[in-house]
């Protein structure tokens, strides 16, 4: 059965009409118990990443400043989060999260983090509300271990996962495949190992032809042990910041796709939230509860 990594960390408190949607993350965790879609006992906290797990990702000065806040207002206005000793917990909290999940899926097949996709983070600076890269810091941690030799990360994300891609641009264990909005944030693009660059506009039937027609070649050529499922729903029509035109059926249809392939081919996934900024917040919370949804019906 599919465990849901949640903590009362993953949220901070924000000024009036920031545009990052912090409600979400308890709103989702509420959402999935009113509707039945997962049992209390699913949801675990994950506790905090290690110091040792962080470093294998980022650079020391750029975590310590992090870790003391002493960033810079130049980096503060990138990361577009106010610094904080919450916004350190709740950094190292989703970072565990995804790490856990990761750790989980090698025994259900599966594993959720009910935040997470924080792929704008760099090794030594923080970006679009990214501050740890959670999904490098669990590859890193996998394959640390000799938990997986080569792992695939699937970023759906409506933006490209510039920081993941440029984390491992020299790490031939993990490979980065990217699928977002290509005249979009960031503005400057990193090198994927595989970018599929979509045009603006593109709705469920042409995404999902692009998708399916790249990823199961793509698992036959790079041949994972191990997948990390970015599943942002910035895809969607509504959102703010996408320019893409999906519908919640596509948007489903899509998790439902990935996550298929990965049960067909036995596996084990980790999923991480990544974005979402329509400007009903209900919008976004039915299509993050639409993936965990697929995933108690693929794994439950």
């Amino acid at each position: 059965m599919p465990c849901l990594a949640t903590s009362e960390r993953y949220t901070l408190d924000l000024p009036a009409g920031h545009r990052f949607p912090i409600a979400k993350y308890e709103l989702i965790r509420e959402q999935l118990l009113w509707q039945g879609i997962a049992p209390p006992h699913d949801f675990y906290d994950p506790g905090l990443c290690s110091e040792e797990d962080v470093l294998r990702v980022h650079t020391p000065e750029y975590w310590r400043r992090v870790r003391d806040q002493q960033l810079s207002i130049q980096e503060v206005r990138r990361l577009g989060l106010p610094q904080s000793e919450r916004l350190v917990l709740r950094s190292l909290s989703s970072s565990a999260g995804t790490l856990q999940s990761a750790r989980r899926a090698l025994l259900d097949g599966i594993g959720l983090n009910l935040a997470g996709g924080t792929h704008h983070a760099f090794a030594d600076r923080g970006e679009g509300f990214c501050v740890l890269n959670d999904l490098a810091i669990a590859a890193a941690h996998l394959l640390h271990h000799g938990l997986a030799q080569q792992v695939l990360v699937v970023d759906l994300d409506v933006h490209q996962g510039d920081g993941t891609a440029r984390i491992f641009q020299h790490e031939p264990r993990v490979f980065t495949f990217s699928m977002h909005a290509g005249a979009n944030y960031p503005l400057r693009k990193e090198q994927s190992d595989l970018d599929v660059a979509l045009p603006l506009g593109l709705d469920d039937a042409g995404y999902l032809q692009q998708l399916t027609a790249v990823l199961p070649g793509l698992l036959e050529q790079v041949e994972p042990d191990f997948v990390f499922f970015q599943a942002g729903v910035d895809v969607l029509a509504t959102d703010k910041l996408g320019k893409l035109a999906l519908t919640q059926a596509g948007c489903r249809a899509r998790d439902e796709f990935v996550l298929g392939l990965c049960k067909q081919h036995r596996l084990p996934v980790a999923v991480s939230m990544g974005g979402g900024y329509s400007e009903r917040i209900g919008d976004i919370v039915d299509a993050h509860c639409n993936t965990f949804r697929v995933a108690y019906e693929l794994f439950g």
